[in-house]
């Protein structure tokens, strides 16, 4: 056993670490080292060895482990409050569950995380939080990983060495003492942009202290920030939108900070779902149309999607503008289009929405924002906000070249980074990295040893946010107190707590200076206890802001020149992901590929230039140069190519090392959406590229026929023709291999429906499933060997040819059969059938035949060939779930409807006294964390369950009902609600 100070009982003695070994317990007692280690721990306790007795020497050494036992779960020691209500004392095997929140692009989203012993395990949303409302997204659920990363900064570093914590206070007391810097002529703090109402009143107090410094905040993929004035926000309601059109805007995927848009979308999609009953008196289902050049999941779930080059947008937007506004857009197949789309937008005033993109120019905004005028949507689909903590009025582009200009000059002494990558993400040519390794002075507080951390002179470990005291604003203003689930595991420290720490701020700690900022202002100790158990303020949203846009003229089309479009990962954000592995391993959500980011084209450019999927290509601009592979995108934009920013990071923990290519080396500040002078040619080399579905489309390769696996019919078709979805598929008259049949009218019979008109393939499930049911991660080798782990998968196909397809997402678990195929051929019985409908896994009767894999038609097992488990370091177990077994080599997994949920409702309802468990009482990982609502379980033998009334509805269907295995799971069909006038419009733009 060893304490802090490296004392170590051993069989035969006692040793202190690296030195040598003591004969008896007397003698250790008359050394310095250990009466030393004894004052340290115990004040005054030296006087206990006064006669060097065992006795008192065990005393001390069994109160110290024994202090070392209670600290090992690491609670914060600030009290903090749990979101429900709290067990007495302490209950092992009790999870509690405190509500904090996590920023990602400026951007609060509230959370619950469930704390089991001490140790945070899963991450879901907070019911009462705006922008969450019980939904959590994959980044937010993964960052639990990140939290228990073995690569993590340990201990501080200077000069490129690791150091104590009392060496770099002392080289911070020298470097950043108020005589040596003065008025701050040469200082400047870089932050991403502040979400924090705390971290903006420590930069005023920053600014106050050093009249002439400056306070720089860049965010990689803030492309859009300020374009309608400085600090104002955009907040649409897509609920209230009977018509939306996307100008390359990713809302329900990438382009939102929250889930809250995509909530919004998949609730407005339902309700516009004429029931059975109701199904001819119509629906008021919204539409969606969407331009774009890569396949987002936001035009995968569109009525109408038009492909276009980025570049080409403007001129699209200025001619949408122009058609809304009565004047005159002139003829061509593209123009019929816009003239059909504007005729849309105008029949349904005040209930219709133009979004514009973060890539997009301030042409497109402009447009946007004068459509959305003309159409009455300011202050109906969307409102604008001032964000009172912008106190610059450039775009962050704007302040980071300025910056790097400075240090290149020479202007900057002393630069105090918080958080982010900027040496990773800055713009190419700012060469911000080279000239940070210039300064004098630089100190970076960061979470790992990154680029940025590589070129600094002193590195402080951060704290990550669950270990964190601090606010953070929702896009509306909406604030959240984070608390912090469990002791800094590595002594990590906050920004603001840097920041007092180097401005002689009253208060140090991250405790004192939130609670002595919020504690006031929320009415004392009730009105502070209240904000921590409900995890978010009210009443303190933003004030509403006029929009203004300066904009230039569109431009016209280029003819000449190939497009690279920049993107945001949806894997790695902007780099910042790179050693999580859940993330790593998650397939990307329209092209399925792992492991990797590539160069994603259409079919008819790579055609144009003899490129095959895995091709390296050298993407050549501005005299800088990428090399990638290809990978061939369906629906693609032609002469386009988009690209994955994050990968390719060569200083990172070992998971995320060299994985993928670097595509900020070409990403420049005048091209920083996206470029149009590039050039590619083929290098000669290939590349695997891994993705986890081969298939693209229902159609079979021998026959030509389509097997109607998910389905989806147009809205008017289903009110004409409720029983269009059950007619899709010819199902034969059937029978049962059992002689007497299991008799599921009576107790509880477990099922689930599945949403396809909600579902946009999101991925939250996955990581919610897999967080929740400790699925191990296996890496590209073996996914390239088709043996992933992940018990849910999300199939992606596309509908039509492949230069102008539609897509279709379709989530696929256990399907919990009936009539289980895998059932029967299990030699040693370890699938089998639960009374309450459940395919139930024994584990420790699998002897990894794999026969049941064989035999299931819907391939949802998974058996793990090797211990993934097995070099798991003691800090990633902390992640484990305790109530899900950790499983070892040789065993059949497959989704068990988390059935350890079941288990542990019907406990607390047997507790309580309680006969029967209420509709919605068990919620299923992946049902809960579902920003679309699109999955729903409960018990089907209960008639005003929700799933089974989802179950009657017309639209509801089994996969491969023909097969007689009787599935659980069951999908409600996808419904398009098309533009009559727009009847292959598309095809017509393309080749007309």
């Amino acid at each position: 056993m060893q304490t802090d100070s490296g004392l170590v009982q051993i069989e035969n003695g006692v040793q202190l670490t690296g030195r040598r070994y003591w004969r008896s317990l007397e003698e250790l007692a008359g050394t310095p080292q250990f009466r030393a280690w004894v004052e340290k721990e115990f004040p005054g306790g030296v006087e206990l060895l006064s006669g060097a007795s065992r006795r008192n020497v065990l005393k001390l050494m069994a109160a110290s482990f024994g202090l070392a036992g209670l600290t090992a779960c690491r609670r914060p020691v600030e009290r903090i409050l749990p979101f429900s209500k709290g067990v007495e004392d302490f209950v092992h095997g009790r999870p509690l569950f405190y509500a904090t929140a996590m920023s990602r692009a400026g951007a609060g989203v509230g959370l619950l995380v469930e704390v089991n012993e001490g140790r945070p395990t899963k991450i879901e949303g907070n019911p009462l939080h705006p922008f969450s409302q019980g939904a959590a997204g994959t980044f937010e659920q993964a960052s639990i990983l990140s939290l228990y990363d073995p690569d993590r900064l340990r201990t501080p570093r200077l000069e490129g060495r690791p150091v104590g914590w009392q060496e770099i206070e002392s080289w911070l007391a020298e470097q950043f003492n108020r005589a040596h810097l003065g008025s701050g002529a040469g200082l400047r703090f870089l932050s991403e942009p502040i979400s924090s109402p705390v971290l903006a009143g420590l930069r005023d107090h920053v600014l106050k202290t050093f009249p002439q410094a400056k306070w720089i905040e860049y965010e990689a993929l803030a492309a859009g920030d300020g374009i309608y004035g400085p600090g104002i926000v955009p907040l649409y309601s897509f609920d209230e939108a009977d018509v939306v059109v996307s100008l390359d805007c990713d809302f329900l995927g990438l382009d939102s900070a929250t889930t809250l848009p995509l909530k919004q979308w998949a609730r407005r999609r339902q309700q516009g779902v004429p029931h059975v009953e109701a199904a001819g008196h119509g629906g008021t289902m919204s539409r969606l149309y969407v331009v774009e050049a890569q396949y987002s999941v936001t035009g995968a779930a569109a009525d109408h999607r038009l492909r276009m080059r980025s570049s080409d947008i403007a001129e699209l937007a200025v001619n949408l503008q122009a058609a809304v506004e009565g004047r005159s857009t002139g003829s061509g197949a593209e123009n019929r289009w816009i003239a059909a789309v504007a005729r849309d937008l105008l029949a349904h005033k005040g209930r219709a929405l133009v979004v514009a993109g973060p890539r997009q120019p301030a042409a497109v905004h402009a447009a946007a924002l004068a459509m959305n005028q003309a159409l009455g949507a300011l202050g109906r689909t969307v409102r604008f906000v001032q964000n009172p903590f912008r106190k610059n009025s450039r775009p962050c582009l704007e302040q980071i070249r300025q910056l790097s200009g400075e240090m290149a000059r020479g202007e900057v002494a002393a630069l105090v980074i918080l958080g982010g990558n900027p040496a990773f993400t800055a713009p190419a040519d700012c060469e911000f990295e080279a000239n940070l390794k210039r300064l004098p002075v630089s100190l970076y507080l960061g979470y790992e040893l990154d680029e940025t951390a590589a070129a600094s002179k002193a590195v402080i470990p951060e704290a990550h946010y669950l270990e964190s005291w601090g606010d953070v604003c929702a896009p509306d203003g909406s604030v959240t107190i984070q608390q912090p689930m469990i002791e800094p595991l590595f002594g990590g420290k906050t920004a603001t707590e840097l920041v007092a720490a180097l401005t002689a701020y009253p208060e140090r700690r991250a405790y004192d200076i939130v609670r002595k900022f919020w504690e006031p202002k929320l009415g004392g100790e009730k009105g502070w206890r209240k904000a921590l158990h409900d995890g978010v303020i009210a009443d303190t949203h933003w004030a509403a802001a006029q929009p203004s846009v300066q904009a230039g003229p569109a431009g016209s089309r280029s003819s000449s020149g190939l497009e690279v479009n920049f993107l945001p990962s949806a894997n790695l954000w902007d780099g910042r992901w790179a050693n999580n592995a859940w993330l790593q391993e998650l397939p990307e959500p329209m092209t399925k590929l792992t492991w990797d980011n590539a160069a994603l084209i259409s079919p008819s450019t790579a055609k144009k230039y003899g490129l095959t999927q895995g091709d390296f290509i050298a993407i050549e601009r501005a005299g800088r140069r990428l090399e990638i592979p290809v990978l061939i995108q369906p629906g693609h934009a032609d002469e386009s190519i988009s690209v994955a920013l994050g990968y390719g990071r060569q200083v990172c923990g070992r998971v995320g090392r060299g994985v993928g290519f670097n595509a900020y080396v070409i990403r420049t500040s005048e091209a920083f959406t996206f470029a149009t002078d590039a050039s590619i040619r083929r290098t000669g080399g290939r590349h695997q590229l891994v993705q986890t579905q081969e298939h693209h489309t229902m159609v079979e390769p021998m026959t030509g026929a389509t097997r109607p696996l998910a389905r989806q019919v147009t809205l008017e078709e289903y009110i004409r023709q409720p029983h269009a979805v059950k007619e899709m598929a010819e199902t034969p008259e059937l029978f049962s291999i059992y002689e007497h049949p299991a008799d599921y009218s009576r107790g509880y019979q477990w099922g689930m429906a599945i949403d396809l008109n909600a579902c946009v393939g999101c991925n939250a499930c996955i990581v919610a499933c897999q967080a929740e049911n400790n699925i191990p991660v296996v890496g590209k080798e073996q996914v390239a060997r088709g043996r992933e782990m992940l018990w849910l998968r999300l199939d992606r196909y596309y509908i039509g040819d492949e230069v102008e397809p539609e897509a279709i997402q379709q989530p696929i678990p256990c399907m919990q059969c009936e009539n289980a195929p895998c059932e029967n051929v299990c030699p040693v019985g370890a699938t089998a059938h639960s009374p309450e409908g459940l395919n139930d896994m024994a584990y420790n009767r699998c002897v990894g035949t794999r026969y049941c894999s064989n035999n299931c038609p819907y391939k949802v097992r998974r058996f793990n060939f090797l211990n993934w488990h097995r070099n798991t370091e003691e800090l990633q177990k902390m992640v484990f779930n305790p109530e899900v077994t950790v499983r070892m080599r040789g065993i059949m997994e497959k989704c068990t409807y988390c059935v350890q949920r079941i288990q542990e409702v019907k406990i607390q309802a047997k507790a309580e006294g309680r006969r029967a468990i209420r509709d919605g009482e068990i919620l299923t990982a992946c049902q809960q964390t579902c920003p679309a609502e699109a999955i729903v379980f409960g018990n089907i033998n209960d008639p005003n369950s929700r799933v089974a009334k989802l179950k009657k509805q017309e639209r509801n269907y089994s996969m491969l009902e023909e097969l007689n295995t009787t599935p659980r799971t069951t999908y409600l069909a996808r419904l398009k609600n098309p533009n009559p006038e727009l009847a292959g419009a598309v095809q017509e733009v393309r080749h007309g």
